[in-house]
């Protein structure tokens, strides 16, 4: 018996899509000998569909693509496991449909994650401890996804006969993820000495992606088949003759995962919300230039316009590595001077203004005039303006709203200022097939070594207002990350004053956050999904501390 797993890119809500997807797989999969084809977890409605699945009209006309798929099974062809939301006596389930010969069994999810970003409690109603499925003669279970991480539910199908377990997941990016998903299911194929097969979703759906990295183990334990991470692969298996000998899962850089993730997350943004192309204001600053490099590996050079938008303050060193990085990654660079509209905006402002020093409001006037006029294009071209602030500088407030902060779509918004250096570094020196970009050098080595700067006043560097960015980075990570308090970040070795000031930044800027543009989720704690802070909020751990 031949098994194909399906690692596919499915689009949240687009039905019939998907479930054509799913078709052309099947006829693949029939060509090539399988006789069971196994998709992700609700892979119909895309995962995760949020509350696109209490809308009745969804839910139907995703019963009905899934019934016409069940129905399809009686051409004689391979069996079809795939996810869908399925109604039962009135209650809405997050479920597996098993189809064969245009008859089908249906399992539902037993443990609903309701945690970080998942909100499945409040959609699903929670499946009973599921039995086997005989199917072609041998007896399979199907535990979805978050079932793996239990004991119970593998422990029950493999006292009920279950063979071998099949997994549906839509298991989503963040780094060290994949090491966890390789534990519970090693601790799940040893416990019952049964192998698994796991099989998840590729792709982007707004500020959450999904790495695939599907994997077959045996009851041993031990990897004997993995897919390719961050692309929709294919993997056939032979019941009978792959699961004896184990392989080593293939490592990769933590920078490989990090860049594909923003790579993928913006990808997919674009192209299932049909944009055609993106727009970027390219400073002549490492955040820019990363993020146009991200954004023509993503798309393609000829689908990425960069604009500098120079102001008094800007440094002719600016103009230049704005323009060699432009040079290096073949895209359309144009200038806009703000100088005249600054001027403009100045002069209507000074009767109001009269007798007030100059200060940020200055400064911030010309960062939203360069905001105005990145969405003038973008309205005008159809272009979506790629923003481009780090998770640096979206913790502290940093950045100006309705300014640099416009835009439809944030790559770096999960990444620290440490990290967008390193992979700066990384994208330099790398040769990656599925990136549409040149290989090699793509941001000049000027732009990485120079001390940052917004360059909004005479000689302004970050470090003026910031911490130096390994300090400030380490207490982000400590407050934002791990939720560690104040006695214990000043007992790592950081300046109390220091952390008082970034924990009050920290609090003061959730405003901004709440009307930022999407990113993708990187690390164990992002903006939004997982970090849901009030902006009225009076609590400050460093002022208790004194």
């Amino acid at each position: 018996m031949k098994l194909s797993i399906v690692q596919n890119n499915p689009t949240v809500g687009s039905v019939a899509e998907n479930a054509n997807s799913l078709r052309h797989a099947r006829a693949e999969a029939a060509r090539l000998g399988a006789d069971i084809v196994v998709a992700s977890e609700l892979f119909v409605t895309g995962y995760p569909p949020e509350d696109l699945v209490l809308k009745r009209a969804f839910i139907a006309r995703a019963r009905e693509v899934s019934e016409a798929l069940i129905a399809e099974t009686k051409d004689g062809g391979p069996a079809l496991v795939f996810g869908a939301p399925w109604v039962d006596n009135g209650d809405l389930y997050n479920s597996v449909i098993i189809a064969d010969a245009g008859r089908a069994e249906v399992r539902h999810k037993v443990h609903l994650p309701n945690y970080a970003v998942f909100d499945e409690k409040r959609l699903f109603r929670a499946g009973p401890l599921p039995m086997p499925v005989e199917l072609r003669g041998h007896r399979f279970g199907f535990p979805i996804c978050e079932d793996v991480w239990f004991a119970d539910v593998c422990r029950h199908l493999a006292e009920q006969g279950a063979e071998m377990f099949i997994s549906p997941n839509g298991s989503p990016f963040q780094l060290g993820k994949h090491e966890q998903r390789l534990t519970f299911a090693r601790k799940r194929c040893l416990e019952n000495r049964r192998p698994l097969v796991y099989v998840n979703q590729v792709g982007g759906q707004d500020d959450l992606v999904f790495d695939g990295r599907s994997f077959v183990m045996n009851a041993n334990g031990q990897l004997v088949w993995s897919a390719k991470p961050w692309v929709e692969d294919h993997g056939m298996i032979n019941l009978a003759t792959d699961f004896a000998d184990g392989q080593v899962d293939p490592q990769v850089s933590p920078f490989f995962d990090m860049y594909m993730a923003a790579v993928m997350g913006l990808r997919d943004y674009v192209e299932k919300n049909r944009f055609p192309s993106v727009l970027i204001g390219l400073s002549g600053g490492i955040d820019s230039a990363l993020c146009a490099a991200m954004s023509v590996d993503a798309l393609g050079s000829d689908r990425v316009h960069c604009i500098m938008l120079p102001s008094a303050f800007t440094s002719q060193e600016s103009l230049d590595d704005a323009a060699a990085c432009a040079k290096l990654l073949g895209v359309r660079l144009d200038t806009m001077p703000i100088g005249p509209l600054v001027h403009s905006a100045n002069e209507t402002l000074a009767p109001i203004f009269e007798g007030r020093p100059h200060d940020l409001t200055e400064e911030n006037i010309q960062s939203r005039l360069r905001g105005l006029l990145l969405m003038a294009v973008s309205n005008k071209l159809g272009s979506m303006v790629v923003t481009t602030g780090n998770k640096s500088e979206v913790s502290v407030g940093y950045a100006t709203l309705y300014g640099d902060m416009n835009g439809g779509y944030n790559p770096i918004k999960d990444i620290y200022k440490t990290d967008v250096f390193a992979l700066a570094r990384w994208r330099n020196e790398q040769r990656v097939s599925s990136l549409k970009g040149p290989h090699g050098l793509v941001i000049p080595e000027a732009i990485i070594t120079k001390a940052p700067s917004a360059e909004l006043r005479p000689d302004q560097k970050d470090a003026d207002s910031l911490p130096p960015y390994d300090v400030l980075d380490g207490i982000l990570r400590a407050l934002v990350d791990h939720e560690h308090g104040f006695d214990e970040i000043v007992a790592a070795g950081y300046s109390a004053d220091i952390v008082k000031r970034v924990e009050h930044l920290l609090y003061v800027s959730e405003y901004k956050r709440r009307q930022s543009a999407p990113g993708p989720k990187v690390g164990p704690r992002n903006f939004g999904r997982d970090r849901r802070y009030p902006i009225t909020n009076g609590f400050r751990d460093a002022r208790l501390k004194g």
